[in-house]
């Protein structure tokens, strides 16, 4: 065999056992391939994560999903002001020479639109500059709730169909959204007083009706979610939004920032919806920030509530915001048992955001005894970077995977921080090193944790599995 045919010959050879080796490889080995081909390329890598099927949102507070652009027109719509000094919507009538602008002139005035835009989100913000004045990064972010709260408290439909429509389209099949419709439950709390004896307590709510808070609940719910079809077309298959397919449930807010007797009656009332009221209710969480003035000292007592509410319901599921603390938020002091206390006191499954597991009282325990508990942790890399200054190997994402501690990468609030599921994902991966098992764990994660009810969580990790099977199929060798 002459030198040239040997050359051809090992060519040949080494390209049929290449072929070979690779039609040997499992899709998903052949999936993971591919992603360890574009780990460096944020462009293809971002499109692979948009088309990876991500499973649940187990942390997303509704109102603060929806994108400022969206209230722009709600409030157009409503007839309502945007005052200039305050940066927040007003009611009519506007008056331009005061600084009342009318929220409609937004829809032309690119000026106008970005002012709200930024004063709404986290879109170029600039910690303690002018025209904002001296906010932090964190006072922006929360502030910007009180700011489109007149539009927000009216458009739960329309913000259900954003929203979902959004998860639909980035392939999640599932969410829990965090939403507060009890208007009722703080008043009858403001109207019996506080004692400090639970069961007294409940007796006062009970006789006042706390129970008549259920109804107007799903009411609301039921409008709500009709809107959010009509406009998502869900009765048309041949039109439908992808957003019709993805399965929601809902966490019933409660706002610790408020007075004991008010917290009290609305944990009540939560718990009543969840037990007896309505079954897309899955869970309660005490919302609103960790470093209020309120919030820090009644934390201990806001979990002696929750325990003692566990109790008289068990079967009511629980995750809790507990460590979106970080150094110089708060006195030292302030960062050693939130986490510890919402797993060993106020009986929480899932822990919303847990940023300063590291600050806690021997921590290296405390991460054994979730990963043993299976308390799952709802990481939301975005808003800690934005609210806490917590990214990049100062994040304890790994950490608690090193642990075994289960993660699921959630959005909390992707409006205001002008994010997705896509970009919590490819945040996750760019900074964290994720290899594709990894990914499709934690995605897994996102369905094995959920509240969902047993019978329709069987059928969404059947269905995961289908679209993992899908997805890794488009990876030919």
């Amino acid at each position: 065999m002459s030198r040239q045919a040997h050359r051809v010959f090992t060519f040949l050879f080494v390209a049929v056992l290449c072929a070979i080796s690779a039609l040997a490889q499992t899709p998903e080995q052949r999936t993971s391939r591919y992603f360890e081909s574009i780990r460096n390329s944020p462009p293809q890598l971002e499109a692979f994560l948009r088309a990876m099927p991500k499973g649940g949102d187990l942390h997303n507070h509704l109102s603060g999903a929806v994108y400022a652009e969206s209230y722009i027109a709600y409030a157009a719509h409503d007839k309502l002001c945007f005052d200039r000094k305050a940066q927040t919507f007003a009611e009519s009538p506007c008056d331009p020479s005061r600084g009342l602008a009318p929220a409609e002139a937004a829809l032309t005035d690119g000026t106008l639109r970005s002012e709200i835009i930024d004063a709404f989100s986290m879109r170029a913000f600039h910690p303690y500059s002018e025209p904002l004045g001296s906010e932090s990064g964190e006072d922006h972010f929360f502030n910007s709730f009180g700011k489109f709260h007149l539009v927000s408290r009216d458009h739960t439909g329309e913000m259900l169909a954003e929203v979902i429509s959004r998860a639909g389209h980035q392939n999640e099949s599932y969410m829990e959204l965090m939403i507060g419709l009890d208007h009722l439950s703080a008043g009858l709390g403001k109207k019996v007083g506080w004692t400090d004896n639970f069961d007294e307590m409940r007796e006062r709510l009970n006789v006042a009706g706390i129970h008549d808070v259920i109804a107007p609940v799903k009411q609301a719910l039921d409008a709500a979610e009709a809107e959010k079809n009509r406009l998502l077309r869900c009765d048309d298959a041949a039109h439908a939004d992808p957003g019709c397919k993805v399965t929601v449930r809902y966490i019933n807010e409660v706002y610790r920032g408020t007075p004991p007797e008010q917290v009290f009656a609305e944990i009540m009332a939560g718990f009543e919806i969840v037990h007896q009221g309505d079954h897309r209710y899955v869970s309660v969480n005490p919302v609103m920030p960790e470093d209020g003035p309120i919030s820090m000292r009644d934390y201990d007592l806001h979990m002696r509530m929750l325990a003692y509410f566990h109790k008289l319901y068990p079967d009511v599921h629980l995750t809790e915001h507990a460590g979106e603390l970080a150094p110089g938020l708060v006195p030292p002091s302030g960062l050693r048992f939130h986490i510890r206390d919402a797993v060993d006191i106020g009986a929480a499954q899932r822990i919303g955001h847990g940023a300063d597991i590291m600050e806690e009282d021997r921590p290296l325990d405390l991460l054994r005894e979730m990963a043993k508990k299976k308390v799952a942790v709802e990481i939301c890399l975005t808003s800690n970077d934005l609210i806490l200054g917590i990214s990049g190997n100062r994040h304890p994402f790994p950490v608690y995977l090193k642990y075994g501690v289960p993660v699921a990468i959630s959005t909390d609030d992707e409006g205001v921080s002008r994010s997705d599921m896509t970009h919590e994902y490819l945040r996750a991966v760019e900074n964290y090193g994720l290899s594709y098992p990894q990914l499709t764990k934690i995605v897994r994660n996102s369905i094995e944790y959920s509240f969902a009810e047993p019978e329709i969580k069987a059928k969404l990790l059947a269905d995961l599995g289908r679209r993992f099977r899908e997805f890794e199929s488009s990876y030919k060798p």
